[in-house]
């Protein structure tokens, strides 16, 4: 038997000590000293995490949060940062918003830090849903869903998605392409190619085959560099509820990260493994899932409501509660209503590992995903948290062991 591989996801929240503080403030994602206390305070996190053992440190993608909910906009340059802190944990982000970037530049900026990081690097896509900003960005006013519910808006947005992570594992694996989507084309123009290129010479010379054609024109192109990892990182994607979502993990080997309750889990995981093996994938039973939750270590009741009206009710409130709505519909008293969600699991040591333990009987998840609202969640308090949890939770827990996902560096030995 195996433990789970842990994840240590921040949101980063500049803290503020309530609705009324942070009106007060506003708009507080402006204030450039406060950030950047959390943004380096977020390191000592990253690093405890790191020496606890976690596999991996993640952060999210979000933008324009004048409010200061999530001040996440370049994770690429967080994920760089950590790997020179870091010894052993992988670094990544749950996930990049494909939809909103070019998936070229996605391809050539994971792959840099992949090799930044020593090839510890895990890549995490996600569809986008926080229209204020998805909209701006990814210049896609029709394609912004909340919820995955069948409408022109989620088709579209999936389409987006599907088509460039695709478009992304190509680049990774290929060593030219060429791209006809629907919503994304290389070279550009596609049906004419790059004309006129002033060093199509040099390039049908020394650079890849077939990115110049007879007429002298670009009609492939190579991504470069390759990653360190091949035939490429770990790839992770963000799910709620789609069974559409999960056929396309399964087939492609993307580990599923479950923002869902534990009936959703089951029904999702299972039918990863079901529809992998209609497609010649034979996955093992809780293989590359990963489930999120929100953990708090307390002491009775009165301290349960403490901590989750500190750290995390005014995030509940109004950012999941306001994307989904159903999550507070009625809701007269917010933190019980987070404690009916059954995902921010509270209580002793003992209570943990029997929360643990039950979870794994229902899906022995390969991966634990833990969010902690940080820096609303103070730095020491997430730490001391993660470090309760990897010493005195994680040594009881158990699952079988699973094939590592096959990537090689051949030139690493050769190279040190």
């Amino acid at each position: 038997m195996a433990q789970p591989k842990v994840i240590v996801n921040l949101y980063p929240v500049l803290p503020a000590d309530g609705e009324e503080d942070r009106a007060a403030k506003r708009p507080i994602g402006r204030d450039a000293a406060l950030y950047h206390t959390v943004l380096h305070e977020m390191t000592d996190v990253v690093k405890a995490a790191d020496e606890l053992g976690a596999w991996g440190v993640s952060t999210i993608e979000h933008h324009l949060h004048s409010e200061g909910y999530e001040l996440a906009p370049c994770p690429g340059i967080i994920n760089a940062h950590w790997a020179s802190q870091v010894k052993n944990a992988r670094v990544g982000t749950l996930g990049y918003v494909v939809g909103t970037r070019d998936p070229i530049r996605v391809a050539e900026e994971m792959a840099v830090i992949d090799h930044v990081s020593k090839g510890k690097f895990f890549a995490g896509f996600a569809r986008g849903y926080q229209k204020r900003w998805t909209s701006i960005l990814g210049q896609h006013d029709d394609m912004q869903a909340t919820m995955s519910d069948g409408s022109d808006a989620d088709r579209m947005n999936r389409e987006i998605f599907e088509e460039r992570v695709d478009q992304i594992l190509a680049c990774w694996t290929q060593e030219t392409v060429e791209f006809d989507g629907k919503y994304y084309k290389a070279p550009y123009p596609y049906d004419t190619g790059v004309e006129e290129f002033p060093a199509r010479a040099v390039a049908e010379k020394m650079g890849a085959e077939g990115e110049i054609d007879e007429n002298g024109a670009v009609r492939r192109v190579s991504v470069v560099p390759s990653p360190y990892q091949q035939p490429h990182p770990p790839t992770f994607t963000a799910v709620s509820a789609s069974m559409e979502s999960i056929e396309f993990c399964s087939e492609r080997g993307i580990v599923p990260v479950y923002f869902s309750n534990m009936d959703g889990v089951v029904a999702m995981s299972e039918h990863y493994v079901e529809h992998g093996k209609k497609n010649g994938r034979p996955w093992q039973h809780g293989e590359r899932q990963c489930i999120v939750r929100w953990p708090h270590f307390t002491n009775g009741p009165e301290d349960e409501r403490r901590i989750l009206a500190e750290q995390d009710e005014e995030f509940y409130k109004n950012i999941y509660g306001s994307f989904f709505p159903f999550l507070v519909d009625g809701a007269t008293d917010m933190v019980e209503r987070i404690q009916q969600t059954g995902l921010f699991p509270c209580g002793t040591v003992d209570d943990q590992i029997a929360y643990w333990q039950d979870t794994l009987d229902k899906v022995p998840c390969e991966y634990l995903c833990l969010i902690w609202h940080y820096a609303q969640a103070p730095k020491q308090s997430v730490i001391d948290e993660i470090e309760q949890f990897m010493t005195k939770v994680l040594p009881n827990l158990n699952i079988p062991e699973f094939p590592e996902f096959e990537t090689s560096t051949p030139f690493a030995q050769a190279a040190e």
